[in-house]
């Protein structure tokens, strides 16, 4: 079956993992989240620990705990004087740090430590597949009925609270379809790496885009383009899959750049 090929998985896996983060990617732009997703993403190796550990599955597991970081900083929020910055950095730290102390004091189970910090998408498996396109569909279904709502609090929150969209509940949502993207794709993409993807083509399409739409349509493209581009580079000069994936989403963003003078 063309399933057994381990390279055509990695395409497909990818291609679905750039769908989904396409559109939340947008928001992170919009939204300046950029460093919430990256402490949501290296809470995701304490999650992975937790997993091998209590032999629980993965992607639930890294979702349970990206979600719990997420409230966790919501009570810190309320707790304390300190920025937003200042504590998405402690926990960033902190969860990554934390994960590294317990992996190493699990010496009876092996661990990849590079493939969990910077992903082995030729590794997929095609129970892996299910669960991107299977939760990614999910996700996607969600962000659709959320859309509007989201979308109002990132223009105006107050004006989306006037309007009675419960943008709290919104915003709550929505951080948790981010944290379930982080873990259907850290087994692809890594942990230090997944929020580049969610990034770096939604900047691209920022550049070319004229508004929501355009930006949306193009942030996907741009990332199944990256994921192509990156996993026949890879192929060929035998590069870390996940990395050059990025180089090639940064290359993209790079020539999009000569086109922003003609919009």
């Amino acid at each position: 079956m063309i399933l057994d090929d381990f390279f055509i998985r990695a395409l497909i896996a990818g291609i679905g993992v750039a769908i989904v983060s396409g559109p939340l990617g947008c928001f992170v732009i919009w939204r300046r989240l950029a460093y919430f997703g990256d402490t949501l993403s290296h809470s995701a190796l304490l999650g992975v620990a937790l997993a091998f550990a209590f032999d629980s599955n993965i992607t639930i597991t890294v979702f349970l705990l990206s979600g719990s970081i997420a409230a966790i900083l919501l009570y810190l929020q309320d707790r304390t004087k300190l920025p937003g910055d200042a504590l998405l950095g402690l926990l960033a730290h902190t969860s990554l740090a934390i994960g590294l102390v317990f992996i190493s004091f699990m010496s009876t189970i092996r661990f990849d430590l590079m493939g969990l910090l910077f992903g082995d998408i030729l590794s997929v498996s095609k129970v892996d597949l299910y669960i991107i396109w299977s939760g990614g569909g999910f996700i996607l279904l969600i962000l659709y009925f959320i859309w509007q709502r989201v979308f109002a609090a990132t223009v105006s929150y107050d004006i989306a609270k006037s309007e009675g969209m419960n943008p709290d509940i919104a915003n709550l949502i929505f951080t948790l379809l981010l944290a379930g993207v982080i873990a259907i794709s850290i087994k692809m993409i890594g942990v230090l790496l997944m929020t580049g993807l969610l990034i770096i083509p939604a900047a691209m399409a920022r550049n070319i885009s004229n508004n929501p739409t355009q930006m949306l349509l193009f942030s996907i493209l741009g990332g199944i383009l990256s994921v192509l581009s990156g996993l026949f580079i890879s192929l060929e000069y035998n590069s870390p899959s996940g990395p050059t994936i990025l180089v090639a989403a940064f290359i993209l963003f790079i020539l999009s750049l000569s086109l922003v003078k003609y919009r």
